[in-house]
């Protein structure tokens, strides 16, 4: 929005404001790469969540990954820029880009790409999480205990936090730091936007920050950050280099690479998983191949302390997984489950059905028409859980921690 004097305050406003107002520079017009009807429908969809589930704010976000330009930012909640002065700090707050969020489960696809890439773990590994995991002082639990060893897709789909944290503990803290400095978590997002958040992260990175961080807990980055990570898993491999600009990437450098092409397959093929058989499955629409991560994370109030009752619940996702073509964000602040989700406030049913229903109303505008006779999903060869299948261990190693058992 702009003062009274026409002059940019904040957002795209005030980050091209002298191109703007300069004629004798004679620019040409800033073209956006946002697009209207995907903000028209992100907007909507968010909207009726934050209402539902008597949210505080949300935000959403559309990434195209064919040209890396932004389609749609949403922050709830907003105002009116014709009369900012009657704004509350709270609706002026960028939650996409200004945010630092502690983003939950989403995490894992970290963990889970840093370690296949490093190869400390495999697609047919499988750990221990029969017995609740202990580390210092803390004990680690799972929402939903399996209680038996759980390969890596079923992990990652169940959104184990014992199976996620022994899959970092094996592969390091050090690793562990390097690559999310690699993917973009330790540093600003470069956007064509003043606001933009400050990572917070570990400064004296422990086992247990190795721990915790895993799963998404003890860092906190803006939804854009997510965005651009979870990006740089799915498109082959390179970060990308995001903007707010029509063409802008034309101008712009290709990103570095932060993983293999076959680790990128392998983090398609898990997130497909998590759509077809794990906690995402309520964004699982026909005809478009979803796939993605949910993320559930108390926030932490000024205690320190975190609250059970105050959540962020998100869904990550790709389409269509075998060949992607955008990345769909949306994050729901402190939502309230009723009894269409059973009182539960969780990625998985709060945040998950909007991604689906956003995806649904996007895919025939931009001429993606739904495939209801695409060949079988080939993530299925990894599925392997226990009705199908238990998995027999050939190799048993001691760890200090843990005992590690490779499976065929």
């Amino acid at each position: 929005y702009v003062g009274i004097d026409n002059k940019g305050l904040a957002g795209i406003e005030k980050e091209f404001d002298s191109r703007l107002r300069d004629t004798a520079l004679n620019y040409e017009p800033v073209a956006l790469s946002v697009d209207i009807r995907l903000q028209a429908i992100m907007y909507e969809e968010i909207r009726k969540a934050v209402n539902q589930f008597k949210a505080i704010g949300a935000a959403g976000v559309i990434l195209d990954l064919r040209t890396n330009e932004l389609l749609s930012l949403v922050s709830m909640p907003d105002f009116n820029p014709l009369n900012p002065g009657a704004a509350s700090e709270d609706a002026r707050f960028n939650r996409v880009a200004q945010g630092a969020y502690e983003m939950g489960s989403t995490f894992k696809s970290f963990t889970m790409a840093m370690a296949l890439d490093a190869g400390t773990t495999n697609m047919k590994s499988s750990y221990n999480t029969v017995d609740q995991f202990k580390i210092s002082s803390f004990t680690i639990h799972d929402d939903h205990p399996a209680k038996r060893w759980l390969t890596v897709p079923e992990i990652y789909a169940q959104s184990s936090n014992i199976g996620t944290a022994r899959i970092a503990l094996e592969a390091g803290g050090k690793r562990q730091r390097a690559f999310l400095k690699k993917i973009g978590m330790m540093d600003t997002v470069d956007i064509e936007l003043p606001e933009k958040s400050v990572p917070l992260y570990p400064t004296d990175w422990k086992d247990i920050n190795t721990v915790t961080v895993s799963y998404g807990h003890g860092i906190s980055v803006s939804p854009l950050h997510l965005v651009r990570g979870i990006a740089g898993l799915v498109n082959g491999g390179t970060l990308p280099r995001m903007t707010l600009l029509k063409d802008g990437n034309k101008e712009r450098d290709e990103g570095e690479r932060v993983i293999s092409e076959k680790t990128s397959q392998n983090m398609r093929r898990l997130m497909r998983l998590v759509a077809l058989h794990g906690t995402g499955s309520k964004a699982n629409v026909a005809g478009y191949r979803v796939g993605g991560k949910t993320g559930t994370a108390e926030k932490v109030r000024s205690s320190g302390k975190y609250d059970a009752n105050a959540k962020i619940a998100s869904f990550i996702s790709t389409f269509p997984v075998d060949n992607p073509r955008y990345v769909v964000l949306v994050m729901i602040d402190e939502p309230k489950g009723d009894k269409t989700t059973y009182n539960f406030a969780t990625g998985g049913w709060i945040a998950a059905p909007v991604v689906g229903r956003v995806i649904t109303r996007m895919g025939p505008i931009l001429g993606i028409r739904p495939d209801y006779d695409a060949p079988g999903d080939d993530a299925e060869q990894f599925w392997v859980n226990e009705e199908k299948a238990k998995p027999q261990p050939i190799v048993q190693a001691i760890d200090k921690r843990y005992i590690h058992a490779a499976t065929y």
